[in-house]
Parts: structure tokens; C-alpha cells; sequence
């Protein structure tokens, strides 16, 4: 169980590099790294991954993910925590929903999100999504977490 440890955090970090350059088809590593991350920290309770959307440019479309499947499947920019995250390029913490403005709910027991832009070079390639159950969850640790996997994943969706 995984609460905010940087310790915790750098092992993980470990066994995600390990499944990255590991074989296997690109969705099949990222559908794992969802539920890695959902399974090893017990407040990440969805955990998604969406791509850019190659054709419009201005969309976020639905990849691999891991939890209660979502009726957001595409997002445009600038809509929610995930398409305002797009438009900046920078991670946003939300730590209790019910007090975002443009938040888009998607299952009322979600209490908190942080949405990790995935960039390569500063091109936007996609955004790494975690909804908690719990009010204000999230830490410095976590930010730092998620954005070296944002990292990690960026090669992964053609970075």
C-alpha cells in the first residue's frame, strides 16, 4: 500500500520502466501501467490514459485504462480537468470536485483529480488521468510521481 512515499514511488517508477521496455503491443503495456498504478496506490481509483486525437488536433480520445469504464470517451479541449490540462500543458490538481469550475463528473464518487499533460519535445501527445475517491489526496510526491510517468509513457504514444 502506497501513501505519498517517494520511496514507495521510486519502486514503482522501477517495475513500470521494467514493463515499458518489456515486449508487448503498446495499448497492452499502457491497459497494464493503468492497473499497476490503480492497484499500487489504494486513493488512485481510475486511472486513464487519453490521446491526442491525430485528425482534429483539439480532442482527447479514450486509451487504455483501468476502474469503472467512463461515458467520456472524447473531450474536447479546454472541457473538464483533462481538456483544460490539453490546453495548458501542465499538471492540474484538483482536490475536491465539487468545487471545480468545468469539472465534467463522470461517476459521483469521485471526489479528486490529477490530470499529467503527456508531452514529448512540447508537443502534446496525450493526458494521464487519476480520479480519487478521497477528498484532497494528492501531494507534491504524487505531482512529481505522475510526471516522471507521464514521462515514461510519452515513447509509448509515439514521443
Amino acid at each position: 500500500m502506497v501513501r505519498s512515499s517517494n520511496q514507495a514511488f521510486l519502486q514503482l517508477i522501477t517495475q513500470l520502466k521494467q514493463l515499458i521496455a518489456a515486449a508487448g503491443a503498446q495499448d497492452e503495456k499502457l491497459a497494464v501501467l493503468c492497473a499497476r498504478l490503480k492497484d499500487s496506490v489504494p486513493y488512485y481509483n481510475w486511472v486513464g490514459v487519453y490521446r491526442l486525437d491525430e485528425q482534429t488536433k483539439s480532442d482527447l480520445i479514450l486509451g487504455p485504462f483501468a476502474g469503472v469504464p467512463t461515458e467520456h470517451i472524447r473531450i474536447p479541449f479546454g472541457r473538464g480537468i483533462c481538456g483544460q490540462t490539453a490546453v495548458r500543458q501542465q499538471t492540474m490538481i484538483v482536490q475536491d470536485v465539487s468545487k471545480a469550475q468545468n469539472y465534467r463528473s463522470c461517476n459521483p464518487l469521485v471526489k479528486a483529480e490529477i490530470v499529467v499533460p503527456i508531452c514529448f519535445s512540447g508537443a502534446l501527445l496525450g493526458v494521464l488521468d487519476i480520479d480519487s475517491h478521497e477528498r484532497a489526496p494528492f501531494t507534491d510526491a504524487d505531482r512529481a510521481f505522475l510526471e516522471h510517468v507521464a514521462a515514461l509513457i510519452a515513447p509509448l504514444l509515439g514521443g
